[in-house]
């Protein structure tokens, strides 16, 4: 039974990505985190598709983000998400994001809670039982 769940990305920081010292804004990394998160959670089974058809999404409760070095326009960065903790009720993922080339140079450390909501409601639900069984 695998116990922990990871994808990795890339993105090529962008003139779009920055401000006008040339670093990176914190929104541009939580859109990088966004991207992760959205292809992590297909390997959960939560592909875009079936979501819109379903009305089941997972909806992120909380952020938790830690800067530690500032990436600049044109850095390649890598963007490695983990699935955390599972509970009844929520789960947890963890974001890295670091330098392609140096993977020892970490730009943030972001940590993400999730819940499964029901739309249009906005009901929370239980996480679907082959999700919390795969990390129990």
């Amino acid at each position: 039974m695998q116990k922990t769940l990871e994808y990795e990305t890339e993105e090529q920081v962008m003139f779009f990505d920055t401000d006008i010292g040339g670093v990176v804004h914190n929104i541009a990394y939580l859109r990088m985190i966004e991207t992760c998160r959205t292809l992590l959670a297909e390997q959960l089974g939560f592909n875009l598709k079936g979501m819109t058809e379903e009305k089941v999404f997972p909806v992120v409760v909380r952020t938790e983000i830690d800067y530690k070095k500032p990436a600049t326009l044109g850095d390649k960065l890598a963007i490695r998400g983990v699935v955390d903790e599972v509970s009844k009720t929520s789960f947890w993922c963890e974001f890295t994001v670091t330098d392609v080339q140096m993977p020892e140079r970490i730009f943030i450390k972001c940590r993400q809670r999730l819940a499964i909501v029901r739309m249009p409601e906005g009901r929370p639900m239980r996480i679907p039982p082959h999700i919390f069984e795969r990390f129990q």
